[in-house]
């Protein structure tokens, strides 16, 4: 965790409400991303990220200090995200297909359109979609995914590699049609 983010998270945990602020303000562009990245409906997000915030107001005396802050943070922004999905009982989840596209250089796979990769992210369960959303859209290491989702790292490794093959076959099977 940075000094600034450390400094913060001492005030806030004081009651110091423009210390939170402060913290809202670097992370509630990221997070509006994020959670509509998992929604794909900018008024979800938006309920979503302000749930989070709350949430973390709330909860900031259970955070350790000696771990990183990011990935205490999105790991409430995705349960919360989740929550907010099954309350609403959406199951299409959609993200930034170009920015993914550009973080899934290993898979050298060519779309002809994005439209294509949001169907083929539809097709995938909530599971593998939310683990590429946060690994190559938000960037978080496989350590970071483990912890923030409370699952063992080979079973982070196991959906990455099976969201990636998955992915890759609705694509391929689109391009055959």
């Amino acid at each position: 965790m940075g000094d600034q983010e450390a400094r913060l998270i001492k005030k806030i945990k004081k009651g110091n409400q423009q210390a939170f602020k402060k913290l809202y303000d670097i992370y509630a562009d990221y997070s509006l991303r994020t959670a509509y990245a998992i929604t794909n409906n900018a008024s979800d997000a938006s309920d979503i990220v302000q749930e989070t915030f709350i949430k973390v107001f709330r909860n900031i005396d259970s955070y350790d200090s000696k771990k990183p802050f990011k990935p205490w943070f999105y790991q409430i922004l995705v349960n919360e995200s989740r929550r907010y999905m099954k309350k609403k009982s959406q199951e299409a989840i959609s993200i930034d297909s170009e920015q993914l596209l550009d973080h899934l250089n290993q898979d050298k796979t060519e779309l002809e359109d994005d439209k294509q990769l949001e169907i083929a992210m539809e097709q995938l369960d909530e599971h593998h979609r939310t683990i590429l959303v946060l690994k190559y859209i938000n960037g978080f290491s496989e350590k970071e995914l483990a912890d923030m989702l409370q699952l063992n790292i080979n079973t982070v490794k196991s959906r990455l590699y099976k969201a990636r093959q998955k992915l890759k076959a609705v694509i391929g099977g689109a391009q055959d049609e």
